[in-house]
């Protein structure tokens, strides 16, 4: 029996996760955490007897063998810590996180194996590949853009699964992303700078996930295409991540691609 402690607990991903969860014999969910003062705090999680919302960590973490984070971006030193005090494997998939929670997790990746999984879908981590590769074989000849959309509830822009595959496609023509990153086009922008890779971003609705991967080339164009129909497709591999993360991983900072042992 794995259990696992969700972190985040009543946000979409965190609900996603335990309805999922409910139908899996092998997974038990054993901690729902949620901020001190939520609306939930100290109610049944529906569907799981015995289990209540609850904003105190200590407890909820020292409960599992792997911590599943899906809070909002902020700091992360008081959740890493409490995972490596208490010896437990941490999958975090909240984006928009920033230099200094970044750093929190990495420093405690020494004591716990730490996964970084902005995105959990393994389609999308199988698009990241295609990406670089197709971005190696083909060149600055092609222009790259990168078109997301989300929900309208999402808080940040673009989303990490784009800035991940910007990542790969920058990787793929032996670049760094920030030096050829386009983020905002508007007025007289001139022609375009050649080896940039543009970002669009759409908010609104429902839209669980969409990422195209555009290579506008002379004469031709190839779109690489992820859409994610429901979020049980995150929370599938999400669930995937943690039975990886709990069979014996070594302290270290790991990524999804380590899970599909690419």
């Amino acid at each position: 029996m794995l259990n696992i402690t969700i972190v985040g607990a009543s946000g979409r991903m965190g609900q996603s996760i335990l309805s999922l969860a409910r139908d899996m014999e092998s997974v038990q969910i054993v901690g729902a955490v949620v901020r001190p003062g939520s609306s939930v705090e100290n109610q049944p999680v529906p569907g799981w007897d015995a289990l209540r919302y609850s904003s105190d960590l200590d407890a909820a973490v020292s409960a599992a063998d792997v911590v599943l984070d899906f809070s909002a971006p902020g700091p992360r030193d008081r959740l890493a810590k409490a995972c490596a005090e208490h010896g437990r494997a941490l999958l975090v998939g909240t984006t928009g996180l920033d230099a200094e929670a970044q750093a929190q997790l990495k420093a405690q990746a020494d004591r716990i194996p730490v996964l970084l999984a902005p995105n959990t879908s393994l389609g999308v981590n199988q698009l990241v590949d295609l990406v670089r590769r197709t971005a190696a074989a083909l060149g600055e000849q092609y222009d790259i853009e990168i078109l997301e959309a989300h929900h309208g509830r999402k808080q940040d822009a673009p989303s990490g699964t784009a800035l991940r595959l910007g990542d790969a496609a920058a990787d793929g023509r032996g670049q760094s992303l920030e030096s050829v990153a386009v983020h905002a086009r508007q007025g007289q922008t001139g022609p375009r700078e050649p080896g940039a890779i543009g970002f669009s971003v759409v908010r609104g609705g429902d839209i669980a996930g969409e990422h195209t991967v555009m290579f506008a080339g002379p004469g031709e164009r190839i779109e690489l295409t992820h859409r994610a129909s429901s979020r049980d497709t995150f929370a599938r591999g999400a669930l995937d991540a943690a039975r990886w993360l709990a069979s014996g991983r070594a302290p270290g900072l790991y990524g999804m691609n380590d899970v599909l042992g690419a």
